[in-house]
């Protein structure tokens, strides 16, 4: 079974090799201008995240003309569209065009929408070399009026030299307020795109480490992960959730959870 894997970028629709999780999904897209991808959603809800470009959605009866803009992940907020099950859609691309596509199972009727780039909240998590910028995109928080059933979606930044997701964390389990189960995957770029960071992935079964470079992911079923950046370069992720409830609770991991303790002091200081 494979949790890190290259996911090709060929012209079109771009799957996983292989995938441990049982609920998440993830598609890379890749168009020319002026092509175009067919498809339909049947018993899952699909988030549209544009990586770079711009392209026209047409969603059942719906048409969401001119989504995106950013011409890369390191060049702002991004433009989504939720796509829900049951569903059949078009996306035509305007110039050159990258989407990725996250998705999981639903039965949840509700019309389809863009999440546009102001609907984003931002912020910064963890303090000094283990601070890192993210983007959240559809989660709960202030977000009422953008229904999903199980997806929870966001990136994050982190800069060179710096940690992310640290202390690392897990979410393996239903044990609320604690702990929530959700699968996650970690989508990778990293600029300049020469470089490279590293993630640990342990559970259970494993304890390992692999080099993140363009168009990797990390598939998380369950333990505890992390990531690092290669000084000189700043790795970004396009992360995304499922589980049996939308609702954010993570379990560090008790040896290094002290960490994670400090950082209210450290921001006091100024780092």
């Amino acid at each position: 079974m494979s949790y890190f894997e290259t996911i090709t970028r060929s012209t079109g629709l771009n799957g996983l090799p292989s995938n441990p999780c049982k609920l998440l999904d993830f598609n890379y897209l890749v168009l020319s201008d002026g092509k175009h991808y067919e498809g339909v959603t049947g018993n899952r809800e699909f988030l549209a995240v544009l990586l770079g470009g711009k392209g026209t959605f047409v969603v059942n009866d719906k048409q969401f003309e001119n989504v995106g803009g950013r011409p890369n992940v390191f060049s702002g907020k991004p433009h989504s569209v939720y796509l829900p099950c049951q569903s059949t859609f078009k996306i035509v691309a305007h110039g050159a065009l990258e989407v990725g596509l996250c998705s999981a199972p639903s039965d949840l009727a509700t019309a389809p929408y863009v999440i546009p780039p102001e609907r984003v909240a931002t912020g910064v998590w963890g303090a000094a070399n283990f601070a890192r910028n993210y983007y959240q995109i559809l989660t709960l928080a202030s977000q009422a009026d953008l229904p999903a059933q199980r997806l929870i979606v966001g990136e994050t930044f982190t800069p060179s030299g710096n940690w992310s997701t640290f202390p690392p964390h897990r979410h393996e389990k239903d044990d609320l307020p604690r702990e929530a189960y959700h699968e996650e995957i970690y989508f990778f770029k990293v600029s300049p795109p020469d470089g490279f960071g590293l993630t640990r992935y342990y559970n259970d079964e494993l304890d390992t480490g692999y080099v993140v470079r363009d168009n990797t992911i990390l598939m998380a079923p369950k333990g505890y992960h992390t990531v690092v950046s290669a000084p000189g370069y700043t790795t970004y992720y396009l992360w995304a959730l499922a589980g049996n409830q939308r609702v954010q609770a993570t379990m560090d991991d008790p040896a290094l959870a002290w960490v994670g303790r400090t950082v209210p002091m450290l921001k006091a200081l100024g780092h």
